[in-house]
């Protein structure tokens, strides 16, 4: 088998179902993108790791992440999706009899920017669980993707795992795209995916309102709520303050 270098690979097109939504023009303009990362979380051990993708305007970043979780082991990620012209994260996870993987997500868009997370999570061993929890705000012409897989292998029996997504939008010009899906081999499993995409209730705008609120500010705490317990269990509080901080001002320049 021959395996293409870094610099061979070819530019992915939209007949690929994982870059049918993406920003090609931007993507072309670094790539061939960086190797990816490598996450190995050993036998029965606990792994945290979190991501603040906020490259700067007009720019373009996209990270892989290749994770393999051992027998036992846990690995909790949380990732916050917010900056550049394109910004991609992709995660490819494989876990093992008993392990756990936890991803928790936010993608907060505005302008013309495309911002996206792809997943594909296989359940290769009995008794994994894993869970995948996303929320997207969308304003003005923003595109947010969530592409999501959950592989399930003939021998992983009492697997259970779940898809959470649910996308606001600010703005009729913003587009949301939401894809869970289950690949299922296994007979002995529990698997669930839910997505919805609405916008911000008109009733709880009128009622702060009526209480004497901006409507900025109106926004912001509904926005706020929408995003709530993304970053609840982070475990390190620096970390968490952080995601939390970048997450309000990115809700505040929105609207």
């Amino acid at each position: 088998m021959t395996t293409l270098s870094l610099a061979a690979r070819p530019l992915p097109t939209r007949r690929a179902e994982e870059w049918r939504y993406s920003d090609l023009d931007a993507l072309a303009a670094i790539w061939p993108t960086p190797a990816p990362t490598h996450i190995d979380v050993a036998a029965g051990e606990t792994a945290h790791h979190h991501l603040l993708q906020d490259a700067g305007e007009g720019a373009a970043a996209v990270h892989d992440y290749v994770i393999s979780i051992a027998d036992g082991a846990r690995l909790d990620f949380h990732l916050l999706n917010i900056g550049g012209k394109f910004g991609r994260v992709a995660f490819t996870v494989t876990l093992g009899r008993g392990a756990h993987f936890e991803l928790n997500g936010a993608i907060i868009g505005s302008g013309e920017q495309t911002l996206e997370i792809i997943t594909s999570v296989t359940h290769a061993e009995p008794d994994a669980t894993s869970g995948q929890t996303i929320r997207s705000i969308l304003g003005q012409r923003a595109t947010g993707s969530y592409l999501g897989s959950i592989n399930v292998a003939r021998d992983a029996q009492r697997t259970d795992a779940f898809q959470s997504v649910k996308a606001m939008l600010l703005d009729r010009t913003a587009t949301a795209n939401v894809k869970p899906e289950l690949e299922i081999y296994a007979d002995d499993v529990k698997c669930a995916h839910g997505a919805t995409v609405g916008e911000l209730d008109k009733q709880a705008l009128f009622y702060m309102a009526s209480r004497g609120m901006d409507p900025a500010t109106a926004k912001t705490l509904l926005l706020k709520a929408f995003v709530a317990g993304v970053f609840d269990d982070v475990a390190d509080e620096a970390v968490k303050d952080r995601l939390e901080s970048a997450a309000l001002a990115k809700l505040e320049r929105l609207v």
